[in-house]
């Protein structure tokens, strides 16, 4: 059984949860989420506190039960207080800009780089060279910022690219000069 499926998750006063069925469903200052629960696994309410059970002779669904536990933790923080991912662009005339709902890169490419922002995602831009991805949604901020990033990861000769504030980029050697 899983250890992190037996922890309990604590529900804050202003969050409110609704288990109907196979949906769990959670309402809060900065939106609503819901989420599907397979057959197989039980969530019970009991006094602002989420039990995530898996019932007797369902062992084989034990690899379910730590995920929809983490899956439905993540919903009770995001609808509380939301989720945060910052990107930090390297490089000489790297920018960012955000043109309604478009995610402007200018990354040393010769056509324009402009990304759709999904929608429940909110994107801001400081000094033209840090983006802040905020939302809701764990998984879906942390998607659209691994996108944003694959457009120009980080290069190991110069460090050059888009990162992840505060990664770390191990650095390569370039070619040494040859002897004679």
């Amino acid at each position: 059984m899983s250890r992190k499926g037996k922890q309990p998750i604590p529900v804050p006063k202003n969050v409110e949860v609704k288990v109907s069925g196979t949906n769990v469903s959670v309402k809060g200052p900065k939106g609503s989420l819901t989420q599907e629960i397979i057959p197989g696994i039980k969530v019970q309410l009991n006094n602002d506190v989420i039990d995530v059970v898996l019932p007797e002779g369902k062992e084989e669904m034990g690899n379910f039960h730590g995920l929809f536990r983490a899956l439905i933790n993540n919903m009770v923080v995001g609808v509380d207080k939301g989720f945060e991912r910052k990107l930090e662009m390297i490089g000489v005339g790297y920018r960012a800009a955000v043109q309604g709902q478009l995610l402007d890169l200018q990354i040393g490419f010769s056509h324009p780089t402009k990304l759709p922002i999904p929608e429940g995602i909110q994107v801001k831009v400081d000094k033209n060279t840090l983006i802040t991805i905020s939302g809701i949604d764990k998984q879906q901020v942390g998607q659209f910022a691994a996108s944003v990033r694959a457009i120009r990861p980080p290069e190991p000769y110069q460090g050059k690219g888009i990162r992840y504030a505060g990664e770390y980029v191990r650095k390569k050697a370039g070619k040494a000069a040859a002897k004679k």
